[in-house]
């Protein structure tokens, strides 16, 4: 059970605490829940996967597709302790099934949820207090200006800033250098100023390959906003679930979901979308067992989906020998 409160909070206005959704019981909250596929007549699962993937991923601007290398650290702002506790636990456990590390009390949040009234009001002012945690000037971490201006002032009832890096592959050291950063004084200048080569990342090559790279994509913070006001009367159980998805993968928060059984549905079809389900399940399994080092993007999407394909056909057949003849 963990609640983290970052520094973040401590330079914007509090909003206003609310009860965004009444908690659930814990006989409910306990049941995994489970959808059957959508089968669409003619259309096969491969597909139906490939169009998922290129819906559903919001990778930084040239960028592959990111996830949280080691672990994460949940944390929750202006939720009554009940459903904050649910919020973090669900989260995490996620996260654990994922072979995720959840940390423990008192950890740095690296998945920031924050309930509030006015959401975009509010939103616009926790940017402003620290523009540079947002968007920290690097090179393929975030989306990009026109996205991160829908952050702030989307009316969506949830609202959703990841920000990303790209790493090397085996030791997960950043290769995009900050503004201002240097590797050390005079590295490349002898008369002991500075040259472009101490502000460029310095990374060690094992092997050269067109088709494979050593730089892969890590997540570093989401930042995940909930206007309590537009919750539509979505349970805790729902909106854990919602952000679950949402924070361990990079969503595209336009994509047009309404052809497959996901989670992502959630605030148009609320009745039709409990919690995760199988295919949410199998999407995330699929990212995170992606070795992600193909240097062609396309591949790279096809890498993943194909991933995602074996863990839907395990998932489908555990199901399966569940149900019985």
């Amino acid at each position: 059970m963990i609640i983290a409160v970052a520094a973040l909070a401590l330079l914007i206005a509090p909003a206003e605490p609310r009860q965004v959704a009444q908690a659930v019981p814990d006989s409910q909250a306990d049941q995994a829940v489970r959808l059957a596929d959508i089968e669409v007549t003619g259309r096969p699962v491969g597909e139906m996967i490939d169009t998922f993937v290129e819906r559903v991923g919001a990778p930084a601007a040239h960028r592959g597709l990111a996830r949280w290398r080691h672990g994460v650290c949940v944390g929750v702002l202006n939720m009554r302790g009940e459903s904050a506790r649910y919020l973090v636990d669900r989260i995490s456990e996620v996260a654990r099934g994922l072979g995720l590390n959840a940390g423990e009390p008192g950890c740095d949040p690296t998945i920031l949820i924050v309930a509030t009234v006015n959401a975009s009001e509010y939103t616009q002012q926790m940017t402003a207090a620290r523009p540079w945690v947002f968007r920290a000037g690097g090179s393929g971490m975030d989306r990009g200006g026109g996205a991160f201006r829908d952050f702030q002032t989307t009316d969506r009832p949830v609202r959703w800033w990841a920000v990303s890096y790209p790493a090397d592959s085996d030791t997960g050291q950043r290769a995009a250098r900050l503004p201002g950063e240097v590797n050390g004084p005079g590295v490349s200048d002898k008369a002991g100023g500075l040259g472009p080569a101490d502000y460029a990342p310095v990374l060690n090559a094992n092997s050269a390959s067109r088709l494979r790279t050593e730089l892969v994509d890590d997540l570093s913070r989401v930042y995940v906003v909930v206007d309590v006001d537009r919750m539509a009367g979505a349970s805790i159980a729902q909106l854990a679930d919602y952000v679950a998805m949402i924070s361990l993968a990079q969503v595209n928060p336009e994509a047009d979901t309404g052809g497959y059984a996901t989670i992502l549905n959630l605030f148009n079809d609320p009745e039709g979308s409990p919690g995760l389900t199988d295919w949410d399940t199998a999407y995330l399994r699929g990212l995170y067992s992606a070795q992600r080092n193909l240097s062609d993007h396309g591949s790279y999407l096809d890498e993943i989906a194909s991933e995602i394909g074996r863990a839907h056909a395990v998932l489908r057949a555990a199901r399966q020998d569940d149900e019985g003849p």
